[in-house]
């Protein structure tokens, strides 16, 4: 292969095709997406590191890793430390990587279950009269994580795993009163948990377990008057040992490449008309 053209150019074409080689080389298929967060990385940083090894592989064989340097120092925060806080805009990967390594530390026998857990913000004080049973009148505020878990498992393991109590999916409400010992614990969209609720989520850990807090602070649908606890959380507890707090921004989003020029357009407040 022949490269052609200015000094820096061709240093940051060739740190991407090196990037994109030692992943292949590693067993890795290299997608379209990769190769264009490949040229996004190497704009970014022309000496960064090769890609890291597969964490899993989906139900359709695809290999499931770390693409962007957020995303890298999330999941190795997420391996070195017993509570995470992954705060970032959508798009960025947070809930799907979490619970890629809940999974993962489950069929490791690392935890015994997982707890993945919402707050329903928006179903409120009226979440009792919803029809349906308990799981019916939350569903579509966890949709998103029972997605993550049949990217990950087939169909007939997650219902037998969620009958048999192995992966429980739960609003934030029902976390109170609780000890989570030897479990993979998660809490998405933290930033519409008040302080007061991530505190008493926070203190649910129990021996042997590990935490992710992952959410938005641009999205944030909690009633007038209330506040979110997410970011107070964060700075309260990043200089403490063996919490680990990553900020991930539009260069990290994996969707659309168009989601992150969406998320820095509001970000910068353009607007036209």
């Amino acid at each position: 292969m022949l490269l052609a053209g200015g000094d820096e150019n061709v240093e940051r074409a060739e740190h991407a095709v090196r990037r994109m080689l030692e992943a292949a080389l590693g067993g890795a298929q290299i997608t379209p997406d990769d190769v264009a967060l490949a040229v996004a990385e190497a704009r970014e940083e022309p000496g960064g590191r090769a890609l890291p090894g597969t964490l899993l592989r989906t139900q359709r064989g695809k290999e499931v890793r770390p693409k962007t340097t957020g995303q890298r120092a999330f999941v190795h925060a997420v391996e070195r430390n017993t509570l995470t806080f992954g705060i970032g805009p959508a798009g960025t990967g947070k809930t799907f990587l979490a619970v890629v390594m809940a999974v993962r530390a489950l069929k490791n026998r690392e935890v015994s279950r997982l707890i993945l857990s919402r707050p329903a913000v928006e179903a409120g004080e009226k979440l009792g009269f919803l029809p349906g049973d308990l799981r019916e009148k939350v569903d579509p505020y966890l949709r998103p994580l029972y997605d993550a878990l049949e990217d990950l498992l087939d169909g007939a393991v997650v219902a037998k795993y969620l009958e048999r109590g192995t992966i429980e999916v739960a609003p934030l409400a029902y976390m109170r009163g609780r000890t989570l010992n030897d479990a993979f614990v998660i809490l998405d969209e933290a930033q519409n948990a008040t302080s007061d609720q991530l505190k008493m989520f926070l203190t649910r850990l129990g021996s042997g377990s590990k935490m992710v807090v992952n959410g938005d602070v641009t999205q944030i649908d909690l009633p007038h008057g209330s506040r979110s606890g997410l970011r107070d959380a964060a700075a309260r507890l990043r200089e403490l040992d063996d919490i680990g707090v990553v900020e991930l921004s539009e260069t990290d989003v994996v969707r659309h490449p168009l989601v992150a020029q969406i998320i820095r357009a509001y970000r910068n407040g353009t607007a036209n008309g």
